[in-house]
Parts: C-alpha cells; structure tokens; sequence
C-alpha cells in the first residue's frame, strides 16, 4: 500500500451537485433558488433578526431603564481582604498602587473600602472611598483611614 493508492472507502463520498451549469443538469435556469424574490438574487444576506416581514423580536419589545453615563462604579475591597494582604505581606500601609500590584484592583479603578470582615492588624489605609463601618474599623483596630485623590 502507498500513500498515492489511498482512497476513501467506497460509498463514503457524494459527488458535489453541479448547480447552475445548464439544463442538461437537471440544476440549470433558476440554479436551485426558485422564482424571483430576494433570496434568488445574487449578493442577497439576510439581515440579522430579519423574520420574513414580522417586526423583529428586538423591535416588537419596549425599551425601558435609563443609563447613567455619569455613574462612578467603585471596585469593593473589604476588611478581611486588607487582612489577608497585610498578613500575606507585612505590610502597615495599604494604598492603591500596592492593591493593584497584588491584583485587588485594576489601573483605573475607585476603590472604596467596605467593612465585612474583620480587621486586627493596624494599618495606614488610602483609598478613595470608605463605608462609615470599614472607617471605624480600621480606627477601632488602631489604624488610620485617608481618603486619596
């Protein structure tokens, strides 16, 4: 046996339908695609969500709500993830630019300190927003809490 001998096994493979190449084909004149009609014409697509005429799903429903471009979204950090961190690593002071390093939070993230958990380690924190429990947790752990621009 070499490689050039190979065939498929018999009755495996269909011989592609020759559409369009005459009417001795049987596949000639409309080529398969009926009569008239934008599907029988060349360059036809289908608009997405296009139904054959019915208003389209995305049009029959109502718009409703209101988004606020305006909106700042804060990434949460809590007490026992500053916990975590500050035993993980030693540290005292916890800032923005050391919760990005250790991937709490992203390059152009507000992050606002919240206060589940619990805190033990007293520690310098700067963020640009904290809840009035995370504040006086970190004050009651001996802390201090400033807000950084």
């Amino acid at each position: 046996m070499k490689l050039e001998s190979l065939r498929p096994a018999s009755g495996s493979t269909k011989n592609k339908k020759r559409i369009a190449r005459g009417a001795g084909s049987g596949k000639g004149g409309t080529a398969t695609r009926g009569h008239k009609g934008a599907q029988s014409r060349s360059g036809y697509s289908r608009k997405i969500g296009f139904e054959g005429g019915q208003m389209p799903l995305q049009r029959r429903i109502p718009k409703f709500g209101f988004k606020n471009n305006n909106k700042i979204v804060s990434k949460p950090i809590n007490l026992d993830d500053l916990q975590k961190l500050s035993e993980a690593k030693n540290l005292t002071e916890i800032t923005p630019e050391v919760l990005r390093e250790n991937g709490l939070a992203g390059k152009g993230d507000t992050i606002k300190v919240l206060g589940r958990g619990e805190l033990k380690a007293k520690l310098t924190v700067k963020a640009h927003k904290f809840s009035k429990t995370a504040q006086e947790a970190i004050e009651k752990a001996g802390g201090t809490a400033s807000v950084e621009e």
